[in-house]
């Protein structure tokens, strides 16, 4: 990527705050101005006890599935707040970012598909083929899809949640982000999540809402743009995981415009 590719862009990123730094830092260097503008705020979990009672019998687990960065972050702190990790619990990722996370955090053998970031391309892994008489462990936020349970559960594993935080919409003032639209400021948006994305038109409102339906938008699964095509926007890259091709999306982008 040339220096410069992204000159006097301003892209917002949408991720929550504590995720945003590596996708800010590429764009910064591609010339771009990113803007951190946080549609979900990660918070403890409704219950901690339910959380605290799956830890406590992590022994009875073969395999412990991470379904994101954050799950990584929030389980692993709640887990070693009361006890070591299992030596022999085997650790899976939906996608390498994840997988990423759990090395950084001393996981090695990390099971995870190298392509689409998803729980389908997870559950097509030989690992994951045959689970009869199996137990899993799934940490993620509370809610969300509950595909892989239910397909992990048809291959025979007994499967259970850890439900290590809560997703909410942050209470921010949108009025600054919009003025810097109105005047231009503005000209790509990165959404990470279909959640993120209905947080962000309730939170800018529906001038806001109208600047987001005609501004380019950047999505890493075709999910999230199917979420957006619903919603209105007009112009929407489905990139792929990482933050290296969002921004080398993002720079093919502008080059044809």
């Amino acid at each position: 990527m040339s220096a410069g590719a992204l000159s006097g862009r301003g892209v917002v990123i949408t991720r929550p705050r504590e995720h945003a730094q590596g996708l800010a830092e590429r764009i910064r260097a591609a010339g771009g101005d990113a803007i951190l503008f946080p549609t979900i705020e990660i918070v403890p979990p409704t219950s901690a006890d339910a959380v605290s009672g799956v830890i406590g019998r992590l022994e009875s687990f073969d395999l412990a599935i991470f379904v994101s960065p954050t799950a990584v972050l929030r389980g692993h702190s709640m887990v070693r707040a009361s006890r070591a990790w299992p030596e022999k619990l085997r650790v899976a990722a939906v996608g390498m970012g994840t997988a990423e996370t759990l090395s950084e955090h001393g996981f090695d053998e990390v099971i995870a598909p190298s392509g689409e970031a998803d729980s389908e391309a997870l559950a097509a892994l030989p690992e994951l083929r045959d689970l009869r008489g199996r137990s899993v462990v799934i940490f993620r936020g509370q809610g969300g899809r509950d595909w892989l349970r239910g397909a992990l559960e048809a291959r025979g594993a007994r499967v259970e949640y850890a439900e290590c935080y809560r997703r909410a919409r942050p209470a921010a003032e949108a009025g600054g982000l919009l003025a810097r639209w109105q005047a231009g400021g503005v000209e790509a948006v990165s959404i990470t999540s279909a959640e993120g994305l209905t947080n962000f038109f309730a939170m800018l409102g529906p001038t806001g809402g109208g600047y987001l339906r005609a501004t380019a938008v950047f999505v890493p699964h075709p999910r999230i743009e199917l979420a957006a095509r619903k919603l209105g926007v007009r112009e929407i890259v489905v990139t792929g995981p990482g933050d290296d091709r969002t921004v080398a999306e993002m720079t093919a982008f502008f080059a044809r415009v």
